[in-house]
């Protein structure tokens, strides 16, 4: 079974118990498998159609059509809708969290309720409508009979304190609401409560002009209409989302997961379509929550001191979140967090998570953020540049371990680990990356062997070991090498950027000004400058490693996979990663976390599964190989 059937068979069957009234698995997980099914079959026949109700009541034709929204999951996919609808002013209602039900009357009075069911003939539960709170048997207005004919269209929903009380063994308020309104008996539907919004008047009559007064309207005659919020552009869509997500935690009575966007204008041919366009369900997503912020940690990372915020623990996509990045001082500035903030944490994809807004609210307490001053290993005055907070001194002892950690692991000297460099570091036997290889068999046996072994001349194998890989490793690419010396935003896929950009010797790369290397795609004004200044602050060393020869740079244009890229993913059976990645690269290929359009290849033994990152490969038409194949690309197939 292909994933689009396996997909088309779980909507099915979600489908199904929803309408049935014992719904599985929560509107936000159906929404993952709907949008999953989008995105590997956009045209799929079953993205154009509901569900269908049991056969237990009689079958009338809704008034109104009643199909599905558009959704967005995220701001960035409603912003892409909003630049296709440039409103003046956007009117927002939550998103109810029930089951759809349609009033029809007649000169006023209520002659039948109908459930959605396939999205043109539903259920007719009038019955147990009836008897529910907010369903009007007439439409009065200021004390009169409206005479209104037509149809009115709500929500069904069971408040939180009904159903702690009465139904805490039902899973969720909307699946408890949903079985209990389709009951032959109909007992139980008088805890249930109907919230409507939106009304279709059939004989011409003519009682709002737009969506703002249709809300009124429905108010002035009685009804639980859903709240609406007008809000003047796309941004403040954004902020209001985010504050709701906070609100419906302690002061919404009732389930929502989402907001629905509309126009003032009413428009009746593009409600009549199975998926209207003019209108979308922006949807509260499981990879953003909202949180308060208790503190910042400054995480270091060689000479970069990095904030990272500490909030309340939340659950995003699965996972228990307490920690996201504030990435740099500017960041949080240009937010406008403070500690007691609430913040709206996002972890999209396989992002790690951040601290994407602030939730604007008055009466919260709130305290300025405290920044670090000076080095806590040198006593150096930190440097804040905004986009980075940073320690000036080049001979900072923690600068300079950080430096031959990046170097080791870069490079890949596997023998030399992290322990054995910390020890070398700690004796001074290593103060800069030069002196890794300067080391000698004799300097490295204290590592391994005690004194009463060194006292009998007994050979070390380990530091044998350890002198050979350092050897092996003097011939690199240029991007290597350069990558290699954790020079601030230099990594070695931005090494071979700027090596692919023209900077293909290192003479060329150290004499590169700042408004050369931004000119490169991908290299800000900021960002060169911090490349200029890190490699002017190497300059000598790296210099000298390559006129002595202990260094020999290699010409980055050879290989097998020159100007091929690779994403792995998942576990390889007869190698490691790290030793695939390293295959690569020998062969002139790049490595990329994750999946882009310029991908060449995602490597994953589960060619066929639903991962994100198989479904971005499909979307973006890229190759998923596994790991023969892989070994075949560079002729080492067995």
């Amino acid at each position: 079974m292909t994933r689009v059937e396996e997909l088309k068979s779980l909507i099915t069957r979600y489908q199904k118990s929803y309408y049935d009234g014992e719904g599985e698995i929560s509107d936000a997980e159906f929404d993952k498998l709907w949008d999953e099914l989008k995105e590997l079959d956009p045209q799929n026949e079953i993205l154009h159609r509901v569900g269908a109700d049991s056969g237990n009541f009689p079958k009338v034709k809704h008034i109104m059509p009643m199909g599905s929204q558009e959704k967005a999951a995220n701001p960035e996919q409603f912003i892409a809708w909003a630049q296709k609808h440039n409103y003046d002013q956007y009117l927002v209602e939550y998103k109810l969290d029930g089951a759809s039900l349609e009033l029809q009357y007649q000169n006023g009075y209520l002659v039948c309720a109908v459930t959605r069911g396939d999205g043109t003939i539903g259920d007719d539960i009038t019955a147990n409508a009836k008897k529910m709170s907010g369903v009007n048997h007439a439409v009065y207005r200021d004390g009169k009979l409206v005479p209104f004919t037509g149809g009115i269209r709500g929500e069904v929903i069971m408040t939180h304190e009904v159903h702690k009380k009465y139904f805490p063994d039902k899973a969720n308020c909307r699946n408890a609401a949903n079985g209990i309104m389709k009951r032959k008996d109909g007992q139980g539907s008088e805890y249930l409560k109907l919230i409507v919004y939106d009304a279709l008047s059939t004989d011409d009559k003519i009682f709002f002009t737009n969506e703002e007064e249709k809300i009124k309207w429905l108010m002035d005659c009685g009804f639980n209409a859903v709240k609406l919020v007008i809000c003047r552009s796309q941004e403040r869509v954004i902020a209001y989302r985010a504050k709701v997500m906070e609100e419906r935690k302690t002061s919404i009575e009732y389930d929502i997961d989402g907001l629905v966007i509309k126009e003032r204008n009413i428009n009746l041919e593009d409600a009549s379509r199975d998926r209207p366009d003019r209108q979308i369900a922006f949807k509260f997503s499981l990879e953003e929550a909202v949180s308060t912020l208790r503190q910042v940690e400054w995480s270091r990372s060689g000479g970069t001191y990095t904030p990272v915020a500490i909030f309340d623990e939340v659950e995003l996509n699965g996972t228990k979140v307490q920690r996201a990045s504030l990435s740099n001082p500017d960041t949080m500035r240009k937010l406008g967090v403070k500690i007691g903030s609430h913040v709206l944490v996002v972890k999209r994809g396989e992002i790690i998570p951040k601290i994407e807004s602030v939730v604007e609210e008055k009466n919260i307490q709130t305290s300025d953020i405290e920044f670090p001053h000076h080095c806590e290993t040198c006593g150096s005055s930190l440097i804040d540049e905004g986009s980075r907070l940073f320690c000036p001194n080049k001979q900072c002892p923690k600068r300079i371990l950080h430096q031959l950690l990046k170097y080791q692991q870069v490079v890949d000297i596997r023998d030399l680990g992290e322990t054995l460099i910390t020890s070398l570091f700690n004796d001074k036997r290593l103060k800069c990356v030069s002196d890794i290889y300067s080391l000698t068999v004799e300097d490295l046996v204290p590592y391994f062997l005690n004194e009463e072994s060194m006292e009998a001349d007994k050979k070390s194998l380990g530091a044998q070991k350890v002198y050979n890989s350092i050897q092996s490793h003097r011939k690199m690419k240029l991007s290597v090498f350069v990558g290699a010396f954790d020079i601030e935003g230099v990594g070695e896929t931005s090494a071979e950027k700027l090596v692919a950009a023209g900077f293909n010797t290192l003479s060329k790369l150290l004499n590169a000004t700042q408004e050369e290397i931004s000119r490169v795609y991908g290299f800000g004004e900021i960002m060169a400058r911090i490349i200029v200044e890190g490699l002017a602050e190497n300059s000598d060393e790296m210099k000298k490693l390559v006129s002595d020869g202990t260094i020999i740079l290699e010409s980055e244009s050879e290989g097998k996979l020159l100007g091929k890229s690779f994403c792995f993913t998942g576990e390889l059976v007869t190698m490691k990663r790290s030793d695939a990645e390293q295959l690569v690269k020998k062969e002139g290929g790049a490595i990329k976390s994750s999946v882009t359009k310029d991908l060449s290849y995602l490597v994953t033994n589960d060619t066929s599964s639903g991962s994100s990152k198989n479904i971005k490969a499909a979307k973006f038409g890229i190759p998923v190989i596994d790991e023969k194949q892989f070994l075949e690309l560079i002729n080492m197939s067995k």
